[in-house]
């Protein structure tokens, strides 16, 4: 079954689901933005259907909600999956896998 969030990450490299008040997923963007990359980013307390958006969020795991952060199309996780990441210099290989940066 096809749902939103399935829709909204689909063909796009990185994408960020937020809300324009929370700083840890400011955090997120700018670490992902800092190795050159582009995330789609949707704020889901400015689009229509955040609500429903949230809810979905919620059924594939992410707690907290937001940020939640999609590279090639795969759920990676919340911020404290993706510092992970980054901390076992994992991060920039998802990026370049996905066709997210070129090095």
């Amino acid at each position: 079954m096809e749902t939103a969030v399935t829709r909204m990450v689909a063909e796009r490299p990185v994408v960020i689901f937020s809300r324009s008040s929370c700083s840890m997923s400011h955090a997120i963007k700018a670490l992902i933005c800092s190795f050159g990359a582009n995330p789609t980013v949707y704020e889901l307390d400015e689009i229509p259907n955040g609500l429903q958006i949230e809810r979905e969020l919620v059924q594939l795991g992410c707690q907290p909600i937001v940020p939640a952060v999609f590279i090639g199309q795969q759920l990676v996780g919340g911020a404290k999956q993706v510092m992970s990441l980054q901390v076992t210099n994992q991060l920039s290989h998802l990026l370049i896998r996905a066709g997210a940066i070129w090095i």
